[in-house]
């Protein structure tokens, strides 16, 4: 989700690997390079709770699952920093993590792996706010062939 113009633009793509065994949605600002919003989730409505909910906070990471927030991570500075001290964060970031987990995300570093799917300068697949790229060929694709 485009997030710095005010553009609307949304670009869909699938994602395998998370683990997710139930309905749920983890949502986050920091998606690097360009840091536009990045959701992945099994739910519609998750997802968008989620990432309203980060523009309600000024950005982070959040998770939902079944309409519930699960855990949060607030990021009000530019949605890549917080302005909290760094036992507070760190302690959030440990119930995100630990609630991905009861969600069935198992991937070391989870949170880091989510934040890289955005970022078009390492192969193969990377979403952006213009399209799913084929970084290897700089082109944009279509989702369905």
């Amino acid at each position: 989700v485009e997030r710095h113009r005010g553009t609307g633009g949304v670009t869909n793509a699938f994602v395998s690997g998370f683990g997710y065994m139930s309905d749920c949605a983890m949502a986050s600002s920091v998606a690097h390079d360009a840091h536009h919003i990045i959701v992945v989730g099994t739910s519609k409505q998750d997802m968008a709770l989620a990432v309203n909910r980060l523009g309600e906070v000024g950005g982070g990471v959040v998770l939902f699952s079944r309409g519930k927030e699960l855990a949060l991570v607030e990021m009000p500075i530019a949605g890549l920093m917080s302005d909290e001290r760094a036992e507070i964060v760190a302690a959030k970031a440990d119930k995100l993590t630990e609630a991905m987990r009861q969600m069935g995300c198992s991937l070391n570093n989870a949170y880091m792996q989510h934040s890289l799917l955005a970022l078009v300068v390492i192969p193969e697949l990377r979403i952006s706010d213009v399209g799913l790229i084929d970084v290897t060929t700089f082109q944009k694709v279509d989702l369905f062939v």
